[in-house]
């Protein structure tokens, strides 16, 4: 099996909402939070990334930009959601294909951390861990500590950078 990683263009849109939709239950809560995305100045094009099989689109990842806010400080950092891969293709490291270039290329374009909300037992292998510890906090959702998690592109950047995650609009539908 050849999978080829590269960025998602246009004419993969139906596909990439095929799989969110798919990976996720049949429910379209995450194919819709990514065409929201793209509709957003959040969008950064270069971080919305596809598996691809034989012409098929098999996964997706999208990192986009959202704001660390503390006081008048406000810090530029990603936000990585959603993973989706389809059922059929599940377990065989495509995610993590996805999630490696997509924490490559967002190191390249110069942020410093991703933050997500994920499975706590999945993201530590990436380097990511809990959020709180590092005076990162999260109120527009509710989640366990253990859930809400970041990690370091730039060596050092957690010591610099605290306060609150503010998701971007797009992700509340």
């Amino acid at each position: 099996m050849t999978i080829l990683i590269r960025t998602e263009n246009e004419s993969d849109h139906a596909q990439v909402q095929q799989v969110n939709f798919t990976a996720f239950g049949n429910r379209d809560d995450e194919a819709e939070l990514v065409g929201r995305i793209r509709t957003t100045p959040n969008f950064v094009p270069e971080l919305s990334i596809v598996a691809e099989e034989n012409g098929v689109i098999i996964g997706h990842v999208l990192l986009s930009n959202a704001k660390v806010v503390q006081g008048e400080q406000r810090h530029d950092v990603l936000a990585l959601a959603p993973i989706a891969v389809s059922p059929n293709y599940q377990k065989q490291g495509i995610g993590k294909q996805l999630i490696l270039e997509g924490l490559q290329r967002g190191k390249e374009l110069g942020y410093s951390i991703v933050l997500l909300i994920g499975h706590p037992s999945y993201y530590p292998k990436f380097g990511f861990k809990p959020a709180r510890p590092y005076g990162l906090e999260l109120k527009q959702f509710e989640v366990p500590d253990d859930v809400f998690m970041v990690c370091e592109l730039q060596e050092g950047a957690l010591k610099s950078i605290k306060g609150e995650l503010k998701y971007p609009g797009a992700f509340f539908g």
